[in-house]
Order: C-alpha cells, then sequence, then structure tokens
C-alpha cells in the first residue's frame, strides 16, 4: 500500500486551548458542555429541550442505519418515508448514513414524518451542508427527550489526502434524566466504508478513532457507527486496537448476504454497554417481501443498548476533561 502523507489533527478545545496531532484534524471540538438547543447549524428545531422522558428505563439504545440512497426519490413515496420515520423512532440515537442532497432539506422532511404524534426528535449533519458544494452526507437523528447533544462537536473528520470517499461524522451526547455528573456521555463516529477502497478506509478508521479519544476531553467512550464494508473478522487495523464488534454472527443487509454493518468500540473502556444488540428485521417489522424491504434500504438497522449511567451504575461520575485528563 502507497504511504499516505500523514495528516494533521487540530481539535479546538472550549478552554482555548489547541491540541495538535499526527494524523487528522479534527474542527469544532469543543469541551464538553452540553447546551440548551438554539438553533445552531445544523439543528432542525431551535425551541428549547423538551422535559427528560427516561422514566424508569436504565438504558438507551444506539444504532446505525444506511438508508441510502436517501433522495427526494425516495422521500417522495409515501409508504417509504413512513417507514423510514418508524425505523428511526425505534432508537434514540440513529447515525444514518446515504444522505443526497445540496442542503438538509431531506432531513428537515424525513425529520417532519419522524415526530408525527408528537415525538421530539432532532437532528445534526455536517456544518458545510448548504454552505458548501455537496452530494452525499451523513446525519443523525436523536430523540432530544432522551439525549441532547454539544452541537460544538458535530463535524466531519478534515482528510486533505481524500482517503475518505465519504467522510466520518462526529457528535457527542450524554443521556437527559440522570444528574449531569452521573450521565452516560459519549461520542459517535458516523462511518461510511467505501467497499472500493475498504481496507485503506479501515485503517484510516483506527487513527481516528484514536484521535477522537485521545482529542484532551477525557471521554474514552467513543463509539464507530455505520458500514464497514467488510465482516467483524475483516477490519484491518481496528482489529489491533482492539475493538468489540456488537453484531455479530448475522448478517446485517436485507438479503442476509453479508454482515458489513456494526457498532464498534473499546470494552475495556465502555462498560456501559449492557450485553444487549442485534439488528432490526424490515421484513417482519413491516411485513414485506425481499424486494419490498430492499426498497427501504439494502442494510439493516444495527442497535446496541447501553446504561444510562457513566460506568454503567448510579455513583459513577462522568468524565470530563478536568476530572479525568489524559
Amino acid at each position: 500500500m502507497p504511504r499516505i502523507l500523514p495528516l494533521v489533527l487540530f481539535v479546538a478545545l472550549a478552554a482555548g486551548g489547541y491540541y495538535f496531532f499526527t494524523h487528522y484534524r479534527l474542527e469544532g471540538l469543543e469541551g464538553f458542555d452540553v447546551k440548551p438547543l438554539s438553533g445552531a447549524a445544523g439543528s432542525g428545531n431551535p425551541a428549547g429541550a423538551p422535559p427528560a422522558a427516561i422514566g424508569s428505563r436504565k438504558t438507551i439504545r444506539i444504532a446505525g442505519a444506511n438508508l441510502g440512497p436517501l433522495d427526494r426519490q425516495k422521500l417522495n413515496q409515501r409508504e417509504i418515508a413512513a417507514r423510514l420515520a418508524a425505523i428511526i423512532r425505534e432508537f434514540d440515537v440513529v447515525a444514518v448514513q446515504g444522505v443526497w442532497g445540496h442542503n438538509q432539506g431531506i432531513v428537515l422532511d424525513l425529520l417532519e414524518q419522524v415526530n408525527q404524534g408528537g415525538k421530539n426528535y432532532d437532528f445534526a449533519i455536517p456544518p458545510r451542508v448548504g454552505r458548501q458544494p455537496v452530494e452525499k452526507y451523513s446525519a443523525y437523528f436523536f430523540d432530544r427527550s432522551v439525549v441532547e447533544i454539544d452541537r460544538g462537536t458535530v463535524f466531519e473528520v478534515v482528510d486533505p489526502g481524500q482517503v475518505f470517499l465519504n467522510k466520518p461524522l462526529v457528535a457527542s451526547f450524554r443521556v437527559r434524566g440522570p444528574s449531569p455528573e452521573e450521565a452516560f456521555t459519549f461520542t459517535l463516529v458516523n462511518v461510511e466504508v467505501d467497499p472500493t477502497q475498504a481496507e485503506l478506509e479501515l485503517n484510516r478508521l483506527a487513527e481516528v478513532f484514536r484521535a477522537v479519544r485521545d482529542d484532551g476531553r477525557g471521554e474514552d467512550d467513543v463509539l464507530l457507527v455505520g458500514s464497514f464494508a467488510a465482516s467483524p473478522e475483516n477490519l484491518g487495523a481496528l482489529r489491533r486496537i482492539p475493538l468489540m464488534w456488537s453484531i455479530a454472527n448475522r448478517p446485517t443487509t436485507t438479503l442476509g448476504t453479508d454482515a458489513v454493518d456494526n457498532i464498534l468500540f473499546d470494552s475495556r473502556a465502555t462498560v456501559e454497554f449492557v450485553g444487549r444488540s442485534g439488528t432490526l428485521d424490515l421484513m417482519s417489522m413491516f411485513d414485506l417481501s425481499v424486494q419490498q424491504a430492499t426498497q427501504v434500504s439494502n442494510h439493516l438497522p444495527t442497535w446496541a443498548e447501553f446504561s444510562i449511567y457513566e460506568g454503567g451504575q448510579v455513583g459513577r461520575i462522568a468524565r470530563t476533561q478536568e476530572k479525568a485528563p489524559r
């Protein structure tokens, strides 16, 4: 494999300091300080956050869903749009891949579908969407009554060497309900590896994981979520971190032929994982034939459950930059 010119990692912290690393520059990442949504770029709903609705639940469900091509043609089909919205409502946070559009119109329209019936979901997308030429991007949908997002941490990995055909999208969240000091905090990296250069991109993803984990904020719960174009046994340098894959021994494509979608994390750090994970069977959920299910997506959404408490139990204090410097 030809040697790629090293990339420079740049992380902007809330305190005003700057951290320089050797491979990737990550823009807009601030010290974790969750604020009420206030119409920041990429916000579909600028109103104040709804009351926390975690209730008696002890876990949240995080998912990845490759819905591509999620474009105007697909969303204009009423039944398919309704099914896409139903998929998102199954989870508390969904990392979506495969959005095709020059602006945020697709996600705004899908969000409207998701929130029918009084739901409180919002979305986050790359800040460049609508400001720079773009055709394809990733997005997050999340239930604002269950989790809150730090808008300052939403960014795409800057990739001057153009290694990634689909740039990973990063965002940090915190569970609502428990006290802020006890609530589970986590950072997601939304991944869509291109099958034509999977080995190259997977090896670079290992560097992205380390860069996000070691950005200076002290957040060790970093999850790679999405489509990896490879089975868990063929994840390249990601296998050497090592990372746990939450989906194993089952296909993740609608046709049942491949296991390419997953949620990866370091199980030594992310002890909040409760051991439950799976795929969402589109055929059973909507009573569809295989052909009909592929019209919704060629991929099955993958999910994993995590405790709402940092460390998996009440009384553990969430890490912050000050309390747990690296």
